[in-house]
């Protein structure tokens, strides 16, 4: 069976590329406005399972991957900066707290429809930031297409005090522990 992809993130590519496996890449077209009163953890989900299915019918006979992350800070879910006056108060809201990625991973067999899916969170606990460290890391780094307005894979790391969590893959979004388990559910064992 051929794998999938259905992202066109680098940052997941990247991730996925660690296993040494084969794979296509194909971009979803979906509609990702979460649902009245939808748990991040539900739309994360359901996300990643819709933009699995969405190019379902272009890859018959393959396993599709897709995946969706969402972060959350004192219960608000966080959007892209997009700017750096947005990543400044992102960050500066974010100084001594937590951030907690959600992240939806959903592994669909196009040939018998069968779905694994599961949310995985990732923790990020923030030092204490002064505002001079925050303008310095974003001048430098610019990460304003990043939710939560870092880039934990690069110089971001020097934001935090720890991460908690069972996979730091889930933190660049795509939880690869999980993953390697539903591929292997599917019959695709990565060492053998």
């Amino acid at each position: 069976m051929k794998l999938v992809l259905a992202s066109t993130s680098p940052f997941r590519k990247t991730l996925l590329e660690r296993l040494l496996l084969n794979f296509t890449t194909d971009s979803p077209d979906i509609n990702e406005t979460p649902l009245q009163n939808e748990a991040v953890e539900e739309m994360v989900i359901r996300l990643a399972c819709a933009k699995a299915q969405a190019i379902s019918e272009r890859h018959p006979e393959s396993l599709i991957i897709g995946s969706d992350q969402s972060a959350v800070l004192n219960d608000e879910k966080l959007s892209k900066p997009g700017n750096f006056e947005n990543a400044f108060k992102q960050l500066t809201r974010a100084s001594g707290q937590k951030i907690t990625f959600q992240t939806g991973l959903c592994l669909l067999n196009s040939t018998t429809g069968n779905i694994q899916s599961i949310c995985v969170p990732y923790t990020v606990v923030f030092k204490t930031l002064t505002p001079s460290m925050i303008e310095n890391y974003l001048h430098k780094e610019q990460p304003y297409n990043c939710a939560g307005s870092f880039k934990s894979e690069a110089l971001g790391i020097a934001l935090f005090e720890r991460f908690e969590g069972s996979d730091p893959n889930s933190l660049i979004g795509l939880p690869l522990i999980t993953l390697v388990n539903f591929l292997e559910n599917e019959g695709i064992s990565i060492l053998d």
